[in-house]
């Protein structure tokens, strides 16, 4: 089974004007395209692995043979980073924020759900480099992390309920250098009814 890039549940331009059409087309069709065909080319060398998801082969990345577990590492966890990311959007809202239990587990771990954006903004704009940031859940506990590049929660036997991608790819041509709007922008166009369906699933 290869890998296949996951279709949008929106145009390209649906989070405008918080990430632009250009953006979404180039960040979708050729970053993430590159690392699902990089993926398919390691586990080409090995078939008995091409029937796990990349979520299951980054999940226990020392099972991975070692000449390909840096790829693995790397192009499969770039495959399912980017795939949650997409699943995670939605057409952005006005004063959109969260409802319901995870709202509730928000206010409990972070005090409030501004307390919970001043955390997560802050992780995200201090990620020197390349990466991710995160809300996690682990043990019923929720987490704010960083990640480098294109390493995932997944691996640490955490889940992730929110990701955003810091990677200049992710932002540059509309945000330039100002990583700080791109997060703040970020904040209207998360699905907050996927994210509260990911913290009940657990």
């Amino acid at each position: 089974m290869k890998h296949e890039l996951p279709k949008l549940p929106y145009a390209y331009d649906a989070l405008e004007p918080y990430i632009d059409a250009k953006t979404m087309e180039i960040h979708h069709a050729k970053h993430h395209q590159t690392y699902i065909d990089k993926l398919n080319a390691a586990l080409a060398t090995h078939p008995e692995l091409q029937e796990f998801s990349a979520e299951e082969l980054i999940s226990d990345l020392t099972s991975i043979p070692t000449d390909i577990q840096t790829t693995i590492r790397n192009h499969g966890g770039g495959h399912a980073n980017h795939t949650f990311f997409w699943s995670i959007l939605r057409p952005g809202q006005e004063n959109n924020s969260p409802e319901g239990p995870i709202a509730e587990a928000i206010t409990k771990s972070f005090s409030s759900f501004e307390k919970f954006k001043e955390q997560f903004s802050n992780t995200a704009l201090n990620r020197f480099g390349s990466g991710w940031a995160w809300l996690v859940i682990s043990n019923g506990i929720l987490e704010i992390l960083a990640t480098a590049n294109q390493d995932s929660p997944l691996s640490e036997g955490k889940t992730p309920l929110i990701g955003i991608d810091v990677w200049e790819h992710a932002y540059y041509l509309k945000y330039q250098n100002k990583r700080a709007d791109y997060i703040n922008a970020f904040f209207a166009i998360i699905n907050w009814d996927k994210v509260n369906e990911l913290y009940e699933s657990q």
